[in-house]
């Protein structure tokens, strides 16, 4: 079986947390993580949205772009709004050959504002959710129709965050949305990652393998803390750092064949945990673990010739 390695950005810049950023390039961000392993980096806000500006960027370090994040509203807006302004993004991702755009729903979500604590996060009703579930696989259905397949990513603090949240999202939706499975996500709602590959696994096209770090976790006061809060508290680290055990998730999704990309996106305080020296980790633990699982990672960057 073959996989790929890449990272985010959101190590070196928060687009949240502007006092969590690191103050470097785009083309050091690249080389940092090229250095450390990884070939492929999903969008950040540095990265230029003309693909006669990015293919040389990316050429240049030897790296692919793996995926990207788009803010969707399907839960409060229509159809058409999002594809106008998706549109530009799929034309930039089909010209630089990228696997997938990342569908993160920001609708009433609460994750970007650190007044709202995370016990204030939106909820549907069953007839909401299955009416949203309903426009996102629509919605995947266009994108795929346009030449790029997205990848649903469930969230902390939006409307699709825990367990049985994501189950009814993927029984009212259909195979017209894949699933982004993140398992610090996942395990910080309090949801068994286990359980979701085996429940979901046909659907998975894309993975991100953040850790989290349980101890800040279980500390959080919910009632009065923010998502960007515990981001700030340290929740979230790269595999090999963390709690989370990736040799029993990587092994779950060797087990149902799970091929394609593997990104790693621990966003934290980069003076408190330098983004190269955490690649690094990140990286040799995935190594170790998707080795053991049968694993062939693919060492090629940006395709020669």
């Amino acid at each position: 079986m073959k996989a790929k390695l890449g990272m985010s950005p959101i190590a070196w810049w928060n687009d949240d947390l502007p006092e969590l950023s690191d103050d470097v390039s785009l083309e050091e961000c690249l080389r940092q993580s090229r250095s450390a392993g990884f070939t492929g980096m999903e969008q950040g806000r540095r990265f230029p949205s003309n693909p006669d500006e990015m293919l040389p960027i990316l050429r240049a370090a030897d790296v692919t772009l793996c995926g990207g994040w788009f803010s969707g509203t399907l839960v409060n807006e229509e159809l058409a709004a999002n594809k106008d302004r998706i549109a530009p993004m799929i034309a930039l991702f089909k010209a630089v050959n990228a696997p997938c755009i990342v569908y993160g729903e920001v609708g009433r979500s609460i994750q970007g504002d650190r007044s709202k604590p995370l016990a204030t996060k939106p909820r549907l009703s069953d007839d909401e959710m299955k009416a949203y579930a309903g426009r996102v696989t629509q919605f995947g259905e266009w994108c795929a129709e346009q030449g790029m397949p997205l990848s649903y990513h469930h969230h902390m603090a939006a409307v699709v965050e825990t367990e049985p949240e994501l189950e009814a999202f993927m029984r009212n939706s259909g195979e017209g949305i894949p699933l982004l499975l993140d398992a610090g996500h996942l395990a910080f709602a309090g949801g068994d990652v286990l359980r979701a590959i085996d429940n979901h696994h046909a659907r998975i096209n894309h993975v991100h393998v953040k850790d989290i770090r349980k101890p800040v976790i279980d500390g959080l006061d919910r009632s009065r803390q923010s998502f960007l809060d515990a981001v700030a508290l340290g929740a979230f680290t790269v595999p090999g750092d963390g709690s989370l055990d990736f040799g029993a998730i990587v092994q779950r999704l060797a087990d149902y064949g799970y091929e394609g990309w593997f990104v790693v996106e621990a966003e934290q305080d980069p003076r408190k945990a330098p983004p190269q020296k955490m690649a690094e980790i990140g990286h040799a633990e995935l190594m170790r673990v998707m080795t053991a699982a049968g694993y062939a990672v693919e060492t090629e960057g940006f395709p020669k010739g």
